[in-house]
């Protein structure tokens, strides 16, 4: 399953329109560069819904909001779905701010996602409130681990039946769920942390991923999910003593760019319950 999601998005080349952060905008580029795809930013009310009837795919990143980009996400959202383009919503932050909180909120309610990815904190504040959210970061209590899996992914299924759109949970154990399943990922590495924008970045991958696969989005979202962990694992063991988070950055990309299928599918580490 995985090497087909990945050899589609290799084929097929899918543009997405990604409305991001200026912090991890160049990185979310490359990455989609880098895993066969194409990206293109246009944050401008102007323009955003032009843009995004060219493409195949959207993210909606709400990591540096302003007044300027909130309507463009919204009208690019909105075209979106009247084209049946998927949209990815990265809810960066949220539950650390009103502006932030109320506007993925309103996102969701004025656009139809496929996928929301972000860590627990800030899916937590979207489906319960709250804002247990420190900056752009999972508060620690409330980290996934082995003692509180199935209350994870029982609380990711629910969000997934409420929203309609496949939940990606990242942390050190990936959460991914519909309504009616759950995928538990294991690849990754705890330095991925050191380094502003694997998230964004995987959103973005998330997206090329689902624009290669059409109606396949809980599968698009594993796979894409998976090929991101082990490129994290693959590019932490060519560190040498003398390198550092930047380097890091550099090498993961650089191993979304080599990976193959086959690898992939050996590589990858990952449950459904």
């Amino acid at each position: 399953m995985l090497q087909k999601m990945l050899e589609q998005v290799r084929a097929h080349t899918p543009l997405v329109h990604c409305i991001t952060n200026y912090v991890t905008v160049n990185d979310c580029a490359n990455i989609l560069l880098a895993c066969g795809g194409s990206p293109i930013m246009a944050d401008d009310p102007e323009e955003a819904a032009d843009i995004t009837s060219i493409c195949n795919a959207l993210v909606l990143n709400i990591g540096t909001l302003n007044q300027h980009t909130i309507p463009s996400m919204t009208l690019a959202g909105r075209r979106a779905n009247e084209l049946g383009h998927p949209v990815v919503l990265d809810p960066v932050g949220a539950g650390a701010s009103a502006l932030r909180t109320n506007t993925a909120h309103a996102l969701l309610n004025d656009v139809r996602c496929a996928v929301i990815r972000g860590n627990i904190s800030e899916i937590k504040a979207l489906a319960l409130g709250g804002n247990s959210t420190k900056g752009v970061d999972a508060d620690a209590a409330d980290a996934i681990d082995e003692g509180n899996l199935d209350t994870v992914v029982a609380f990711a299924k629910e969000f997934a039946r409420k929203s309609g759109a496949v939940i990606a949970i990242t942390g050190a154990i990936d959460v991914i769920a519909d309504a009616n399943r759950a995928c538990l990922i294991r690849n990754g590495h705890p330095m991925m942390s050191k380094i502003t924008g694997t998230g964004c970045m995987l959103t973005a991958l998330i997206a090329a991923y689902l624009a290669a696969n059409p109606n396949q989005h809980f599968e698009s979202t594993v796979a894409a999910v998976c090929s991101m962990g082990l490129c994290g694992e693959r590019a932490h063991a060519r560190l040498s003593s003398a390198d550092g988070n930047a380097t890091y950055r550099d090498r993961i990309i650089d191993e979304i760019f080599r990976l193959s299928g086959d690898v992939l599918e050996e590589g990858a580490k990952y449950e459904i319950r």
